[in-house]
């Protein structure tokens, strides 16, 4: 005999609702899936099962319309077609950045954008979920809510690509990591920078090494292609900046070898979360970049200094800021120097190699980071043939959490 057979005596028209949740609660772990199922499915026989012992008993809202699920917030489990096309909710209230971009993706969007998705565009086997900025919100009863920005580093790549985001990332998709980019051609110059980042990982924490020749970070983020996906980047030959360009789809190597570096723009979202505030990104500038008197080890062809980013602290928010980056060693860590520009070689606070100056008020204190042009600087000093990097202050956003590894 079934499980739920006794269950299937009950008329559901005489249950109370606290009646009709006992009888959920006894009917559902009797309905299992089988050994080998993929996880949280039913066999059609087991839907069928449930199905017969439920009744009509009203569970989430009715299919009448896409709308409905959506406005209700609520997921039918009897429904098959709910199971793989949820619907979407943006009710939950987003930081205001978040909001913004997402109401740039969806005024491209129908009127029904609030009807449940039909499924993505595949890619070179990897599934886009861009056209799905948010994500998707289902009331469990109590159950934890999931972020609602889930899918805004894809929105944002997919603003990227277009064209619409060419300016420096700093602030932008708090609690997503950011990385440096790389591309060399595969050969000694390659394996030289993969050997020089594993002798400096303050400088250049590696976090992804793309496939010889394919542009698409598939550790970090499915879908995304480094061609297009950085909102600048610079070309270098022989040394030298050849050009900058929001697009390098005509200039990539067919022997390439790409690398994602680890960026101190990853825990900009836990500094803000602390109440540190982040300068650069409230007066809508990139963050200042210098070279430093700080010796890399070399690797090969590969030999020069650090270059390091500068954020303006307040005093008493130092120890704070401090506790809070020197957990992120795949973002640089904690400051290489604190307070004095000239301890590590910096003539000048107010001219940076890369970047913007900012002014230093009274009560603020300079800090310095391992900065991730590091590489741009070893290459330039190399003479290298040929390189792509991102253009300073303008990340890759992946998928993956800033915090990943904390």
């Amino acid at each position: 005999m079934s499980a739920i057979d006794p269950l299937l005596k009950i008329n559901n028209n005489t249950l109370t609702k606290e009646e009709q949740v006992e009888v959920l609660r006894k009917v559902l772990p009797a309905c299992q899936p089988q050994e080998g199922s993929p996880a949280n499915t039913f066999t059609q026989s087991e839907l069928d099962d449930l199905q017969r012992a439920v009744g009509r008993i009203q569970i989430g809202p009715s299919r009448s319309s896409n709308k409905d699920a959506c406005d209700n917030n609520k997921v039918d489990i009897r429904d098959v077609q709910q199971a793989f096309h949820p619907p979407i909710s943006v009710t939950a209230p987003l930081p205001q950045n978040e909001k913004q971009l997402l109401d740039t993706i969806q005024t491209d969007q129908s009127p029904d954008a609030c009807a449940c998705p039909q499924g993505g565009d595949e890619s070179d086997g990897v599934t886009n979920s861009t056209s799905s900025p948010s994500s998707n919100s289902l009331d469990w009863h109590g159950a934890p809510r999931l972020h609602e920005g889930l899918h805004l580093s894809r929105a944002f790549r997919e603003e990227v690509r277009r064209g619409n985001f060419t300016t420096p990332t700093n602030g932008v998709c708090p609690g997503f990591m950011q990385c440096n980019l790389v591309v060399l051609p595969h050969g000694p110059v390659s394996f030289d920078f993969l050997l020089f980042c594993q002798r400096n990982p303050k400088a250049c924490p590696l976090i992804e090494v793309c496939d010889v020749g394919s542009s698409h970070p598939f550790g970090v983020a499915p879908g995304a292609d480094l061609r297009t996906d950085v909102p600048k980047y610079a070309i270098y030959r022989n040394g030298k900046l050849d050009e900058e360009v929001t697009d390098v789809t005509n200039h990539w190597p067919k022997d390439s070898v790409a690398f994602l570096i680890g960026c101190s723009f990853s825990y900009d979202g836990a500094l803000m979360n602390a109440g540190i505030p982040l300068k650069s990104a409230q007066q809508g500038k990139n963050v200042p970049m210098y070279d430093t008197a700080l010796k890399c080890r070399s690797a090969g062809s590969l030999s020069g200094n650090m270059v390091v980013s500068m954020k303006p602290i307040p005093a008493l928010q130092i120890s704070k800021h401090i506790e809070i980056t020197s957990k992120y060693t795949h973002a640089h860590g904690g400051p290489v120097a604190v307070g004095s520009a000239s301890a590590i070689g910096i003539n000048d606070i107010d001219k940076p190699e890369w970047g913007e100056s900012i002014s230093i008020d009274d009560g603020e204190v300079p800090v310095f980071h391992a900065c991730g042009v590091t590489p741009q600087s070893i290459l330039m000093n190399a003479k290298v043939p040929f390189a792509i990097t991102h253009s300073a202050g303008h990340m890759f956003v992946t998928d993956l959490p800033s915090d990943m590894g904390i």
